[in-house]
Parts: structure tokens; sequence; C-alpha cells
């Protein structure tokens, strides 16, 4: 099992920034590829940003690239999404995410319990 918890949303101008933290326990975090997922009302859950497990790759939906950027630090346990740039479009709860796929096919999601960030314009 790995707990998510997830901190740093809040009220924020279009145009402003702010830093989400996904602090990580249980199984050994650096064996685990993190993302941000966020869901807006009435819309599905989709993804934002993933890294890989070093930290090495990163990924991004086109809609946050050049705005969002994800890090991880594994001494911490601890990744994070710095958002800049925001837009009222971008509101929505922020869920972070631990994705773990072993050699023989199985592959294991942990949710955190997500923070809202809402974009005033």
């Amino acid at each position: 099992q790995v707990q998510l918890v997830e901190s740093g949303g809040g009220l924020v101008q279009a145009g402003g920034s702010l830093r989400l933290s996904c602090a990580a326990s249980g199984r050994t975090f650096s064996n685990y590829a993190m993302g941000w997922f966020r869901q807006a009302p009435g819309k599905e859950r989709e993804f934002v940003a993933a890294i890989n497990w070093s930290g090495g790759s990163t990924y991004y939906a086109d809609s946050v690239k050049g705005r969002f950027t994800i890090s991880r630090d594994n001494a911490k346990n601890t990744v994070y999404l710095q958002m800049n740039s925001l837009k009222p479009e971008d509101t929505a709860v922020y869920y972070c995410n631990a994705h773990r796929e072993e050699e023989s096919g199985l592959e294991y999601d942990y949710w955190g319990q997500g923070t809202q960030v809402t974009v005033s314009s």
C-alpha cells in the first residue's frame, strides 16, 4: 500500500502560480512512477503530468505543457506540480497518483484524496 497526501491547493487569480505537493508513505517511493490528474465539475478525471521513478522523464498534457512542471524528490518521498500562468479552465480537484507495473503485467495504482485548485478570472 502507498498512502498519498496532497497539499498546496487554493484560490488564485488568473495568471498566478501554485505549487502542489504530494507526500507518499508506505512502499518504496522510488519504485513508483508518479502523476497528477485533475477532475473539473461535471467532467471526467484527466491526465495532467507524470514523472518516471528517477525523475529523468516527464510527460505533460498538451493543455498544460509549458506552464506546469512536475518534479520529485525521492529522498523526501514527495512529488510536486509547479503551476504557472494559471487559467480559469485549470480549476479542478487535483489528484496525485502512484503507479507501478511489474514484469508479470500486474499494475498497481494508488490515489490521494485530492486538493482543490480554483482559478478566478
